[in-house]
């Protein structure tokens, strides 16, 4: 009774609902532009990770970091070598370029220099530069050494991936999300009655997340992930309550003429179906909250705040859209494009018992594959040889190998000791030079003797500077294990006092920590969603049941890379097992509930036929649209890990439709009897039900389908005339 008086009083107020939606959506429209992107992976690393800490104290003691982008001239001198150096230096954003001339007198014959020294710097009249660049201005800079060294030239490195991001997610972000709404257009025309229906779907979707784009700026800033997805899927996700509402609207239209009565019933009957989708999906991004990998709070508050929204939406904006447009729609009714299910009902009934013993074989194989997975963890390879970016690295490996340089900060003052660690580390196969204060100048001179531009370059008040030049990928075991070699060198001289940063330092730290993720989100993901169906459903068996089917869809999914032999990256990896649950585990409550519904009337094979036949438009046209965005995030982003989390959504979609629609029915059928023991207030037997009772489509004509997506996006309750 409160809830109807809750219902009375929002179909009451139409225009005003309207009207403040429309206000937050104007000043979400303006604050969204203010809402800042991070595109550097690496910045979300926990902030107690020594990695981090060492960036911040070189940071703040030396003004800049570590080379971090390497530049490749060819057919060149070495003094036109020198003249692009001088030109490089004088980019604005450039703090150094360290070539050859920073370790050797060039001005003596070539012949004598160290030729592992020299073939480092300059081979094949090729010469091979150093890059600092400031964090002010990434784009700009990069593009700016782009003019001087001309596109017939090679660069690579973080920032210049970093700006590669910065500078095509924008546009591709435009087409991903323009895609999308066409395609979601389509999906509505397709399972909608009334050509103007699809419209007020669209805007209140719309308006929705824009409200929840803008109230972004609540974080200052967000991540690039955060940034390209969840505008999509949120889009794609909140449709289905959108949906539901719409076609329970139709329903309760038929049976009561008076326009705001209907929409009451229609908000009262679909409440708790909504709501119990909702609550899950926002439980199940919420679980990416407790990732010490801060990408995961970043992705996860945005998402859970955006389904709240859309949660919002429905119950207060969109019954206004459709009251105040309800003679239009009435205007624009067209005949149903939707097939009957019916036949694909009578193949489940009769599959299922195979199909269910399939299932139960493929779980221990793709448990095992889905965790032997070969990973990339940091942002080294985001983009691709189809990418520019991704050519010139290969380009520049092809001449001069892998390098990574790493900074090693140590306590000021100790000569005789840095002295003692530089030979150490020059001992290591993989490096393949060192700048320090103790191998640049000596341990003889006194500071107060040397130039200021080589003190603040590797001297503070606090520290001791050494730059590694490394021969080595920038992540993988091999560039762990020299990450490990390093630090107990370090502290081999320096205890625990030491600070060590690098590309490679960074992707081992982000490892260490992604990792012990995983175990911890899923299990509270999976946790969470069974606490909230346990209490929506008031059943043990059916919580474990819908879990169990999603997460072995989401172990299928995760195993297909180990099979296909592809190396992917741990973020989406991580991401896409809360997301998918989350996303895709309202297809499975939807099934459920019918299901329960129909057992109330008929016996188990007969409710497996008609909830597929009801259920499966509906099911379809939310994970169609979900499937697309995913593809559409897949193919478009030239982002490695977007990219890679759009395939693992749009194919992770197509796995858990496929598991709801031909294994969930015979799990249902199977465990019926444990189902009706662990339920509460359920009597799975046929009865007639007030005044509507459950039949065979086939077996009685004389009926009329009513359209009904209470819990199942346009159900359809069977009415005797």
């Amino acid at each position: 009774m409160i809830m109807k008086s809750f219902f009375k009083a929002v179909v009451d107020r139409p225009k005003v609902f309207i009207a403040a939606f429309l206000a937050l959506f104007l000043v979400c429209l303006v604050c969204r532009q203010f809402v800042l992107v991070n595109y550097d992976i690496i910045k979300y690393l926990p902030h107690n990770s020594a990695s981090t800490l060492a960036l911040e104290i070189m940071d703040e003691e030396f003004g800049s970091g570590i080379p971090n982008t390497r530049v490749m001239v060819q057919d060149v001198t070495i003094p036109q070598a020198l003249e692009y150096k001088e030109e490089l230096l004088q980019v604005d954003g450039v703090i150094d370029v360290i070539w050859l001339d920073n370790h050797e007198d060039i001005t003596k014959p070539f012949e004598i220099i160290d030729p592992e020294l020299a073939d480092s710097y300059y081979k094949n009249n090729m010469a091979l530069f150093f890059i600092t660049i400031e964090n002010e201005n990434i784009t700009g800079t990069v593009s700016a050494i782009r003019e001087v060294i001309g596109d017939s030239n090679y660069m690579t490195g973080s920032d210049v991936s970093l700006a590669q991001a910065m500078s095509s997610g924008k546009k591709e972000i435009g087409q991903i999300t323009l895609l999308a709404v066409i395609f979601v257009l389509l999906a509505l025309i397709i399972t909608t009655r009334a050509w103007v229906e699809p419209l007020i779907v669209l805007a209140g979707l719309g308006i929705a997340i824009v409200i929840n784009a803008g109230s972004n700026i609540i974080f200052g800033e967000i991540s690039f992930i955060t940034n390209a997805a969840g505008n999509v899927l949120q889009l794609a996700i909140s449709l289905d309550y959108s949906v539901f509402l719409l076609h329970r609207f139709e329903e309760c239209r038929m049976l009561n003429t008076d326009v705001k009565k209907a929409m009451i019933q229609a908000l009262h009957k679909s409440s708790r179906s909504i709501l119990s989708s909702g609550v899950t999906t926002v439980v199940g991004f919420l679980a990416l909250v407790l990732m010490q990998f801060r990408i995961g709070p970043d992705l996860g508050l945005a998402l859970a705040k955006g389904i709240g929204i859309s949660l919002l939406s429905v119950f207060f904006l969109l019954p206004s859209l459709i009251l105040v447009s309800h003679k239009l729609i009435d205007k624009t009714h067209h005949r149903p494009f939707v097939p009957n299910f019916r036949s694909l009902g009578n193949f489940v009934r009769k599959a299922m018992i195979p199909l269910v013993c399939l299932f139960i074989l493929i779980i221990v194989p793709a448990y095992f594959a889905s965790n032997s997975n070969d990973f990339y963890y940091g942002a080294s390879y985001i983009f691709d040889e189809q990418t520019k970016v991704g050519a010139d690295n290969i380009e520049i490996e092809n001449v001069f190998g892998k390098n990574d340089t790493y900074a090693l900060l140590v306590p000021k003052g100790h000569t005789a000791t840095e002295k003692q660690l530089s030979g150490d580390l020059k001992s290591l196969s993989e490096t393949t030079g060192i700048i320090s204060f103790v191998d640049s100048v000596g341990i003889e001179i006194p500071e107060e003797y040397l130039d200021d531009e080589v003190l603040t370059k590797l001297v503070s008040d606090q520290h001791t500077r050494m730059l590694i030049s490394l021969d080595t990928d920038y992540e993988g075991d091999r560039t762990f294990a020299l990450v490990e070699n390093i630090r107990e060198i370090a502290e081999m001289h320096y205890s625990s006092n030491y600070h060590l940063a690098g590309q490679g330092v960074s992707a081992y730290d982000l490892m260490n920590s992604i990792t012990s993720d995983m175990i911890t989100v899923n299990l509270i993901a999976i946790g969470a969603v069974f606490l909230v169906l346990l209490l929506t459903m008031r059943s043990f068996s059916l919580p474990f049941i819908l879990t169990m089917s999603i997460e072995v869809a989401i172990l299928i999914n995760l195993a297909i890379p180990y099979f296909s032999g592809s190396r992917i990256f741990y973020t989406a990896y991580l991401i896409i097992s809360s997301v998918q649950l989350g996303a895709t585990v309202d297809y499975a409550i939807l099934f459920t509930e019918r299901y329960k519904e129909f057992r109330q009337a008929v016996n188990k094979k007969q409710s497996v036929v008609n909830t597929v036949s009801a259920v499966t438009i509906s099911i379809l046209t939310s994970a169609t649209v979900l499937t697309i965005v995913g593809f559409l995030l897949g193919y478009i982003s030239s982002h490695g890990v977007l990219s890679q989390l759009g395939y693992f959504l749009g194919r992770g979609t197509l796995y858990s439709l496929a598991v709801v629609l031909f294994v969930l029915p015979g799990l249902l059928y199977v465990f019926d009897g444990w189902i009706s023991r662990t339920t509460r207030k359920t009597n799975l037997k046929a009865e007639e039900k007030g005044g509507y009772h459950y039949e065979n489509f086939e077996d009685n004509p004389d009926t009329s389908i009513v359209t009904d997506p209470d819990n199942n996006f346009g159900n359809d309750y069977i009415r005797s005339r």
